[in-house]
């Protein structure tokens, strides 16, 4: 080292080190890479649908996952994918509520998660709204609501959970849910300020640290997914699946467990060179 320089405060960068330490009994064990046995994570708009479909999968590789969403109790479907949480090999799967928006409450609810278990690893960031309409019909307070939630509730969870990694020195990572929609409009779904939002966090997934704190940061595009939202687009405009369909190269819709193994891979050590980046996964539908 230079004489007069400081030393980083967190372990320097070896491909070596940075692989998770075999701490699993099975020798024939795999992509160590992906392995999160011990890790603690928050996953934002987490009690059903995508954030759940992934925070499940970070729990099936043995992460503690802390799913928070805005309701008083969890669906149905929080439920039953807490029940086949196996604890045994160190993976669980717990809910809080807050807003995400409450930036007081964001930082309490991080700060006791991170003093519970004296880690911090990441957090997915999943929560989001919608309002369909034209634009010339959206009022200020509608435009508010989307931008608060999608824009802004996602930069406050996501600097607060910075803030625990740095406090615990974890070399942590974030993932930012964007949308295809960051990048295109989309037909048959009158959502400017949907778009603009995610457009919006798409931007912030390049913030540039120049390393410092050792926290990577990337999002997720995907493309239309059958989710409750989506639902209630069909709900209104029927004909709108149809549409979305034959826009699309696979000529269906995504299922929400179809973005697990992105959820793992860019939360995992198996994507330790990759930041700031966009991985799109819209079955073509932004390719033509």
């Amino acid at each position: 080292m230079a004489p007069g320089k400081k030393s980083h405060p967190y372990q320097k960068h070896t491909s070596k080190k940075r692989l998770p330490p075999e701490t699993k009994t099975n020798t024939h064990q795999r992509f160590r890479e992906f392995d999160l046995q011990g890790k603690v994570f928050v996953v934002t708009g987490g009690r059903r649908g995508l954030g759940l479909a992934m925070a499940e999968a970070l729990v099936e590789e043995d992460a503690q996952i802390h799913c928070v969403d805005r309701l008083p109790e969890p669906d149905d479907e929080f439920r039953k994918a807490q029940k086949r949480a196996n604890p045994a090999v160190g993976g669980s799967l717990h809910y809080r509520r807050i807003g995400v928006r409450d930036a007081e409450n964001v930082a309490k609810t991080f700060g006791e998660i991170g003093e519970l278990n004296k880690r911090f690893d990441g957090i997915l960031c999943a929560a989001g709204v919608n309002h369909v309409d034209k634009a010339v019909e959206h009022t200020p307070k509608e435009v508010d609501e989307v931008m608060s939630i999608n824009y802004t509730g996602v930069f406050i969870c996501a600097t607060e959970a910075a803030k625990q990694m740095m406090k615990y020195r974890c070399r942590g990572a974030i993932l930012l849910v964007a949308s295809m929609g960051g990048f295109i409009a989309n037909k048959g779904m009158a959502s400017p300020v949907y778009n603009s939002s995610k457009a919006a966090v798409i931007q912030l997934t390049r913030i540039n640290e120049k390393g410092e704190g050792g926290i990577r940061v990337n999002c997720l595009c995907p493309g239309h997914i059958m989710t409750p939202m989506v639902q209630m687009v069909f709900d209104k405009e029927p004909e709108t699946k149809e549409l979305w369909q034959s826009e699309n190269m696979m000529g269906r819709l995504a299922n929400p467990e179809e973005f697990r193994g992105a959820a793992l891979f860019l939360l995992s050590e198996a994507s330790s060179f990759m930041t700031g980046a966009s991985l799109v996964i819209d079955g073509g539908h932004t390719a033509w």
